[in-house]
């Protein structure tokens, strides 16, 4: 990567929860400039027993979400680590939704492709109504582990939190 490039930073597709500002804010301690953004031949699945979605190859069908631009080197180890073992970083070609111009960007792709829990469509408008308050707070927890010598991946966070907030509701 040149100079400039590297200067520049990333440019991440994002289609789940990082779609709110207020879930970028707390990972990132900011909110980078972004697009609206159409991913070709993928699809965004719902996952049994999470609350986030997962995207996979599927010809013919589309994503819509935003790209993150100049992401530095740090953001991305950080959304590295929120994404997990779960989600492999990609290379996917996006078009921006204003000008339709063709942008290079890291997708985090669903690394099991053969998942039974896959299902259906994903939906931002209800994750936003039903789950971002309790998300971002687990978020919250997660990036005070993140600080810590041994601190616990995004998916323990993940289950210690919704295990905890199920435990209290019973």
């Amino acid at each position: 990567m040149s100079g400039s490039a590297a200067a520049a930073g990333h440019n991440v597709f994002v289609y789940g929860s990082l779609l709110a500002d207020d879930v970028v804010r707390v990972l990132l301690n900011r909110i980078p400039p972004s697009s609206a953004a159409l991913l070709h031949g993928f699809h965004r699945f719902s996952i049994k027993g999470r609350v986030y979605p997962a995207i996979l190859p599927v010809q013919n069908d589309q994503v819509t979400g935003r790209v993150l631009l100049g992401i530095t080197d740090p953001e991305l180890h950080i959304l590295d680590e929120f994404e997990d073992v779960e989600y492999r970083r990609t290379a996917v070609k996006v078009s921006l939704l204003e000008s339709s111009q063709k942008l290079q960007a890291h997708a985090y792709v669903w690394d099991n492709a053969n998942d039974p829990n896959l299902y259906g469509d994903w939906d931002f408008e209800e994750w936003k109504r039903v789950h971002k308050e309790g998300f971002i707070k687990m978020i919250a927890g997660f990036m005070e582990e993140l600080e810590l010598p041994e601190s616990k991946t995004r998916v323990t966070t993940y289950e210690s939190f919704y295990q905890n907030n199920r435990d209290a509701e019973n």
